[in-house]
């Protein structure tokens, strides 16, 4: 099984590399945590994306494999204060966290607020230091074209190693345009990160060729397995 990346090919352990297997439903249980963190050692997905509650158990889990530990930080809606999203970054770091996916306040980006939009996201980047990679959810589905640049551009000044589409939770999902936006904005030395109705292997094909690097899924298993899925 391979995927086509312009003249490339990339095969079904490399785009398992690419996913963050993602687990963010309020009512998932430990068992089901667990059983995430199973799949991940066996297909070796880049991440695990959990709540930060759950961080602990998945860092347990996955001790000793390639595979990290992604949470998110100011989920869902990005409208916490800098500083509780900067202490949600550290404390999950303390507690075994590699990346973190916080989103940005849409609020404040639609108000034109651009300075304090940079801010946030620079707190949380300082909060992550070289200890973590910091990805920023964007929520791509509320934005403009024209809020997305801005996004991506406030996301890079402020240190981010990756901008990424959407929560999962709001309005829409990834897109290949929000997608081929997003790439042409950051270039290509940050990360693009297409989540959200990403449930299947021919819907990924189409974000990478799009351009991005990062997919966050629920149904990782049966993308690699070239099916599709439910879920995130």
């Amino acid at each position: 099984m391979n995927i086509h990346e312009q003249d490339k090919e990339v095969t079904a352990a490399q785009l398992a590399a690419m996913i963050d297997h993602t687990l963010l439903k309020p009512e998932a249980t430990k068992q089901e945590i667990i059983e995430l963190c199973k799949d991940a050692r066996q297909y070796q997905f880049a991440t695990v994306c959990v709540n930060p509650s759950w961080v602990s158990l998945a860092a347990k889990e996955l001790s000793g494999t390639s595979t990290g530990v992604t949470t998110v930080v100011g989920f869902p809606l990005g409208a916490t204060s800098s500083a509780a999203k900067a202490f949600e970054a550290k404390q999950a770091i303390m507690d075994g966290a590699n990346e973190i996916d916080m989103v940005l306040n849409i609020g404040l980006l639609r108000s034109g607020e651009l300075a304090a939009v940079e801010q946030d996201i620079a707190a949380v980047a300082q909060a992550c230091g070289d200890q973590a990679v910091l990805k920023v959810i964007l929520e791509s589905g509320m934005l403009s074209d024209e809020e997305i640049v801005t996004a991506c551009e406030l996301s890079v000044r402020a240190g981010a190693n990756f901008v990424k589409t959407s929560t999962g939770f709001g309005k829409g999902g990834a897109t290949e345009q929000a997608i081929a936006l997003m790439r042409q904005t950051v270039g290509p030395n940050i990360g693009v990160k297409a989540s959200g109705g990403v449930r299947d292997y021919d819907t990924t094909c189409r974000m990478i060729k799009a351009g991005a690097s990062r997919i966050g899924a629920s149904a990782s298993v049966a993308i690699v397995q070239g099916q599709s899925g439910e879920g995130y």
